[in-house]
């Protein structure tokens, strides 16, 4: 009997058959063309220094991020761009921040902490990634430079053309925006190495767990049994899969459908 053919990855923009409930990929626009409407990128006020995020990475470190990818992903990728300019002197700052329709930008310390746990003990870089939740893009910025391929998937359109906004001066070849309800994730791109949640549920949906590669890992919040949202890691096996509960964290919603 022969070997089935290898299983294709999907190509970008991804293409769906008719009439299946699935994400919309965002448009595509000439990377040195902005729309007139893009927002002005802060400057003058120090924030392109790298020394401004050394000292940032630095506070990571002494929380006990160690990493030496993520690391450099937090040394590379510039916060202030991904932050409204009224707010841009806080960028740095360990706090999240408001980026409008009722979402925030992580802290720089949560989003360290869940990219260090999607890598940790694997191999480098990680194959494909599925981020739920891409908010102002700046995650995604950082996952991209961790992992060979990223799908970040947004329900609300109003962020989704922010964050596409956002990550068009930086030009990722490997990050890949779509605009769809992620409770459904991107069975299209499955399986994953890696999926990362920036948005917290009662529980972790089936379809994650479905996407998710052998060998692979999903980090979440979600709410446990004592009642509290906490950090999960589930880890996929031949086996099953095995969940740990980590610290207390607090997300906004997770919710489906589009907005």
């Amino acid at each position: 009997m022969k070997a089935p053919p290898p299983r294709q990855r999907p190509g970008f923009p991804a293409r769906l058959p008719a009439g299946t409930p699935a994400p919309v990929p965002a448009r595509q626009h000439k990377p040195d063309a902005p729309p007139a409407h893009a927002p002005a990128r802060p400057s003058g006020v120090g924030m392109d220094s790298a020394a401004v995020r050394a000292a940032m990475v630095r506070k990571l470190q002494g929380q006990g991020i160690s990493h030496p990818a993520v690391v450099a992903a937090m040394l590379a990728v510039e916060r202030h761009r991904f932050v409204d300019s009224a707010l841009v002197n806080q960028a740095y700052e360990d706090t999240s921040l408001p980026i409008g329709q009722g979402q925030t930008i992580s802290k720089p310390g949560v989003v360290a902490r869940m990219v260090e746990l999607l890598c940790q003990a694997r191999v480098q870089p990680l194959g494909r990634v599925l981020e739920i939740g891409t908010g102002c893009g700046y995650q995604a910025a950082v996952l991209a430079r961790v992992a060979k391929e990223v799908y970040s998937i947004e329900r609300i359109r109003s962020l989704h053309e922010k964050a596409r906004d956002n990550l068009r001066a930086l030009r990722v070849p490997n990050l890949h925006l779509l605009f769809g309800d992620g409770m459904v994730g991107f069975p299209q791109g499955a399986p994953y190495a890696g999926i990362i949640a920036a948005a917290g549920g009662n529980d972790l949906p089936a379809a994650w767990i479905d996407q998710l590669a052998v060998g692979g890992r999903l980090v979440a919040p979600a709410v446990t049994a004592a009642g509290r949202q906490n950090l999960v890691v589930v880890d996929k096996t031949a086996n099953g899969v095995v969940r740990t509960e980590l610290e207390a964290v607090h997300f906004v919603p997770l919710k489906s459908g589009l907005a």
